[in-house]
């Protein structure tokens, strides 16, 4: 009995591990479909608009209607294994971007240690795409006495990250917060580019208020969606006419070239739109799956309406709410893995 008792003993502390065994990201195995062979690593971790939400639905439709294998990473709380986005530095799975073949972000004021920044570091090297999604414009915020290696991607420096790989920062609410939507109008220029393909004026709607951004964007930046500020948050309400509001509309989404320093040049596409709520917009859910293929070169692929339905239940938190505690990644899987 003794004997019994000690070898149980000993076996507790694996039965706790296994406990927390599972992946602190899901994985969405890609099947039939234009994008099969294509793996995208979505990276999750802001703490206001729900980026623990949205990417998991963007990546259950990427995977389940387009055919792509969809990574999807989470800033986990380090004691208990829960998402967790006010965890700033903590994103497990990143060595996922070692193999991937589009990057999506949607960060906000990460200070992730250097080991784990390096495999961001590694993927813009490697001039391959990028999408960035709202908060991303300020994706990185370094502690003035940090003695990180990556401390310059803080999004106040003229060079960091989002002025560098986007083409803008953080700049300034533009629309009023949490009180005027954002009405998507396609720019006279972009009319026929593929990633509003299937898209027009209107479809593209969502309460998260307009970004502000300093025009013009810089280089070879092309607008493909400008921000209408509406005077309320319902799809009918009608445009804001006050103070100039939309004259000039800002872009709320536009392409450009990164080039990493080493020749390299890397498809870009970035949206200042993109909280849980604006997921639930179809239009928004088309524009960002046609972004997704153009970055990864599937342009002649995009259909003239490409299937965004929602996978599963999609009920999102209100960007004027808390997130919801205790939520493991695994609860985001699809039921049928």
């Amino acid at each position: 009995m003794l004997t019994r008792l000690l070898t149980a003993l000993s076996l507790l502390p694996f039965c706790c591990c296994a406990a927390w065994a599972a992946d602190p990201w899901v994985v969405y195995k890609g099947g039939d479909g234009p994008g099969k062979g294509k793996h995208l690593v979505l990276i999750a971790g802001d703490d206001e608009y729900h980026s623990e939400e949205a990417m998991p639905q963007l990546g259950k439709v990427l995977a389940r209607h387009h055919g792509f294998t969809v990574t999807v990473l989470f800033a986990i709380n380090k004691k208990d294994g829960t998402i967790d986005p006010a965890t700033k530095d903590n994103i497990p799975g990143l060595e996922a971007l070692a193999k991937a073949d589009l990057m999506v972000m949607f960060l906000r004021f990460r200070a992730l240690p250097d080991e784990q920044m390096k495999h961001v570091a590694d993927y813009l090297d490697s001039g391959k795409p990028i999408v960035g999604i709202r908060t991303s414009t300020h994706a990185f915020d370094f502690p003035d006495k940090s003695d990180s290696k990556y401390k310059d991607w803080t999004y106040t420096n003229k060079g960091g990250f989002g002025k560098r790989v986007f083409g803008e920062t953080w700049v300034a609410h533009h629309g009023g917060h949490g009180r005027q939507a954002t009405r998507g109008i396609i720019a006279k220029e972009a009319k026929e580019h593929p990633i509003v393909k299937g898209i027009k004026d209107g479809d593209v709607f969502g309460p998260t208020d307009v970004y502000k951004v300093n025009l013009p964007l810089p280089g070879d930046s092309k607008p493909i969606v400008l921000g209408q500020v509406v005077a309320g948050l319902k799809p009918d309400d009608p445009p804001y006419n006050e103070k100039k509001k939309n004259d000039p509309m800002m872009p709320i989404a536009w392409t450009k070239t990164f080039v990493n320093g080493k020749d390299k040049k890397a498809r870009v596409f970035c949206s200042t739109m993109g909280s849980s709520e604006d997921v639930a917009n179809e239009g928004y859910r088309r524009m960002m799956v046609n972004a997704c293929y153009w970055a990864v070169g599937l342009e002649e692929k995009i259909l003239d309406k490409s299937k965004v339905d929602l996978v599963g239940e999609y009920k999102p938190t209100s960007f004027k709410e808390k997130f919801v505690k205790g939520v493991k990644p695994e609860s985001h899987a699809l039921k049928e893995e």
